[in-house]
C-alpha cells in the first residue's frame, strides 16, 4: 500500500510562511515602534539588494541597530520583502524614476543593450560607463520605493501589531474570569521539598 501525502498549493505554503512571520514578529522582544521599525528597514532595504548586489548585507545589522529597530523583526521585514517579489517586479519602474532623477547620468545613449557585455569583453570600456549608469539610475529608484514602502509598511505593521496585542490581553483576560468564575477551582497541589 502506498500512502499519499496531501499536497498543498504554492499559494497554501505562501500563506502558512506569511502567518510564521506574523507570529515571529510578535513574539520578537521590544515595543510597538521596535517591531514596526525594524521590519520598515528589513522590507526597505530589501528592495536595494538586487541593486547593489547584495552589498547592503554587509551594513544590514548596523543600520538596524543605530535606528533602534529590532533585528528579528528586520530579518522578518526582509523575508516578507523576498516572498513578495517586488524588487523584480519594481525594477523598469526604478529604472524610468532613477532616470528622472539622475538626468545626467541619461546622457542620450538610451537603453543598455545586450552587445553591452560583448563590447566590454573587446575592450571598450565606454561599455562599462553605460552599465554602470544603468545600475545607478536603478539604485536611485529602488531606493526612492524602498524608503516608501519602508515608510507605509512601519504604520502597517504597527496596526496590526497592537491590534493583535489587544486581542491577545482581551483573550487572557477572558479566561481568567471564566477560571475565576467557574464552580470547580483549580487548586494547586505542591510537592514536599527533599532536602
Amino acid at each position: 500500500m502506498s500512502i499519499q501525502k496531501n499536497k498543498t498549493t504554492r499559494f497554501a505554503r505562501l500563506g502558512r510562511a506569511m502567518k510564521l512571520n506574523f507570529l515571529k514578529l510578535l513574539r520578537a522582544p521590544g515595543g510597538a515602534h521596535k517591531v514596526s521599525t525594524g521590519f520598515a528597514i528589513g522590507f526597505g532595504l530589501e528592495l536595494i539588494v538586487i541593486s547593489t548586489a547584495s552589498l547592503i548585507y554587509l551594513v544590514f545589522y548596523p543600520i538596524v541597530r543605530l535606528s533602534g529597530g529590532s533585528l528579528p523583526a528586520a530579518i522578518v521585514g526582509n523575508v516578507v520583502g523576498k516572498l513578495t517579489f517586488l524588487p523584480i517586479i519594481l525594477m523598469p519602474l526604478a529604472k524610468q524614476i532613477g532616470s528622472w532623477i539622475l538626468p545626467a547620468h541619461s546622457m542620450g545613449n538610451g537603453i543598455v543593450h545586450e552587445s553591452a557585455w560583448m563590447e566590454l569583453f573587446r575592450g571598450n570600456w565606454s561599455a562599462l560607463s553605460e552599465l554602470l549608469l544603468g545600475g545607478l539610475d536603478i539604485l536611485a529608484g529602488m531606493s526612492i520605493f524602498g524608503a516608501t514602502l519602508g515608510l507605509i509598511s512601519y504604520f502597517v505593521v504597527k496596526f496590526f501589531y497592537v491590534r493583535a496585542l489587544k486581542r491577545r490581553y482581551e483573550r487572557r483576560l477572558e479566561k481568567r474570569h471564566q477560571a475565576a468564575t467557574s464552580p470547580s477551582t483549580a487548586v494547586l497541589i505542591r510537592k514536599p521539598s527533599q532536602s
